[in-house]
Parts: structure tokens; sequence; C-alpha cells
């Protein structure tokens, strides 16, 4: 190797390795918690769907007299491997003190008893995760008839549970809304981004999404984190719930927490690349336009387009 090369490299090292120029960029791993598994997280989100959609993702060869045999396989499969993912999340949650219930210890992990009293908490959520997968799939089941009934050129229901991306990005949602529901930390949000990554569909995990949910076409859709959508709700491809300015706190952080995105009532319409921002409500029966920007609230029923030019 040039030995101007080598230099510049050793010096790169050297500059890379500061420790105390890294500002919380680096996560010390310990060797008892490690972080959790994108590769995992695929399997969970995929044994899931198997669960939820029976023959369509998972097995082939799903029949009325083997589908018991087939999602036990999968569930034992899915409590097995999000306890240790959930473990992960909580032991890499720098705020783990806010969720811990009945004694569990705080962040950082400091011994074994710690690890097994954590490994207890990941068990009961992924238990009570489980538990809520029948009505996860009710819920789902609205969500694809909202897909094919709003849409001429679905063929059938198997198109809409097979193809659709919005039904694997809503699919996405609902999985990680749950876990979220449940306390768990940081992997939520890795299950919708693998939604965001595969359909080009950004759902926060905490937003509330009612039933009967549709997404056509799909690309360029951005739901933030505290947005409220009702019952009956369609949006079209480029549609963001987003929020304007942040109000910042003393030292010039953006303030956490607060609603900052809009509330959109049942049966509300949203066309194609419509931009709403703010706390703002979209009352029910109203359908807002395509190409639109909306800062201030919409009446029920009414219907906001863009306004035609004057010759």
């Amino acid at each position: 190797m040039n030995i101007n090369h080598s230099e510049k490299i050793i010096k790169a090292i050297q500059e890379l390795s500061q420790y105390d120029l890294l500002k919380g960029l680096c996560h010390e791993q310990q060797e008892s918690s490690p972080m959790p598994s994108a590769k995992v997280l695929e399997e969970i989100v995929t044994l899931c769907r198997a669960v939820l959609f029976p023959g369509y993702f998972g097995n082939a060869s799903i029949s009325k007299q083997n589908l018991s045999f087939h999602i036990g396989v999968d569930v034992e499969r899915i409590h097995h491997i999000l306890t240790s993912q959930i473990l992960s999340g909580l032991c890499f949650d720098k705020h783990s003190e806010n969720i811990m219930e009945d004694g569990y210890t705080d962040f950082p992990i400091r011994n074994k008893d710690d690890i097994r009293l954590l490994r207890e908490r990941a068990e009961c959520i992924s238990a009570d995760y489980i538990a809520a997968l029948p009505n996860l799939r009710s819920i789902l089941a609205t969500d694809v008839l909202a897909s094919f009934n709003g849409d001429p050129a679905a063929e059938s229901i198997d198109e809409v549970i097979y193809c659709y991306p919005g039904i694997r990005a809503i699919s996405n949602y609902r999985i990680a809304h749950k876990m979220l529901e449940l306390g768990v930390p940081m992997i939520p949000r890795m299950i919708t981004e693998m939604a965001h990554s595969e359909t080009g569909i950004d759902i926060h995990p905490a937003a509330t999404i009612g039933t009967h949910f549709a997404i056509d076409h799909g690309t360029g859709v951005v739901i933030g984190a505290t947005a409220i959508i009702g019952n009956n709700v369609k949006l079209y491809q480029g549609v963001t719930l987003g929020a304007k300015s942040f109000p910042l706190d003393d030292q010039g952080h953006p303030i956490k927490g607060i609603p900052r995105h809009p509330i959109l009532k049942d049966n509300v319409i949203v066309y194609s690349n419509a931009t709403i921002l703010g706390r703002i409500t979209i009352g029910e029966n109203a359908t807002v336009g395509g190409n639109i920007w909306v800062t201030e609230d919409v009446a029920p029923n009414a219907r906001v387009i863009q306004s035609k030019a004057k010759k």
C-alpha cells in the first residue's frame, strides 16, 4: 500500500476512534443484552402475516384439516423469537425505567437477576401480543374489504391481500401499533420502517387508525405519530398527514409528545398529493381534493378543492 494512503487510513481510524467525540453516536452493547435484529423482526412479520392471512403467506398447503397445526407451529415460533426481541428492546432502551412495572430494573442492566426480570416481562408482553392476534385479524379483514370495495380495478380479495402495497403497509402498522400499546420500545418503529422501505408508505406506529382503512396506490403516503384517523377513511398516493413548525423548549429543542398531527373523522376521503398539516380536524364525510395544502379545520360533509383560475 502506498505510504501516503496508509497514513491517511491510520489517521482516519484514530479520529473515528476518539470516544469523547462520538456524543451519543456509539452504543456500547452488553454481551447479555444485544440490540433488536432487523432480520429476526422480518421473520416475525412474515410469521404474523402467515397467521393473520393463512395460505397467502407462509405455508402454502393450508387446509381445514391442518390449519390448527400450522398456526400452532407459527404462533409458538412467534412467541419464542418475539420474546427474545422484546428483551433486546427493553435492554437497549435508555428510557426503560419509564416502562418497567412491579419492580423491574432501571437501565442499565446490572446483573443476571436484572436480565431474568426483564425476560419475564418480555415473555408476558409476547404472550399478551399473541392473545391480541385474533382481534388484529378482525380489524385487518375490514381493511382488506375497504380496499377491495374501494378499488374498481381489484378483481378479488386474493389480489388485495397478496399484492396491494397498502395492505402490506397497514398490516405492518397494525402489528407494530399493538406492540407499542403493550410497551415495547424501538421494535414497532423498526417494523413500520420495513414497510416504508418496501412500499414507500410511512405510517408511524403511534398513529391511531380506525377500521376499514384503505390506502390506494400508496406511494409517498406519510402519517405522523399523533395523527388520529377514524373509521372508513381512504387516502390516495402522496397524502401527508403531518405537522407544522414545532414549538421549542428553553434550550431550543422541539417539545416532544404534544399532539401535532391532523384528526380525520369517519368516512373522510383524501385525494392524491394533498398535504394536511397541524392539529386540525377534517370532519365526518369530508372530501379533500388532490394537490391541496390544508392547515385549517374542514367542516363535516365539506368538499375542499382547488379554486379555478380566473380568466
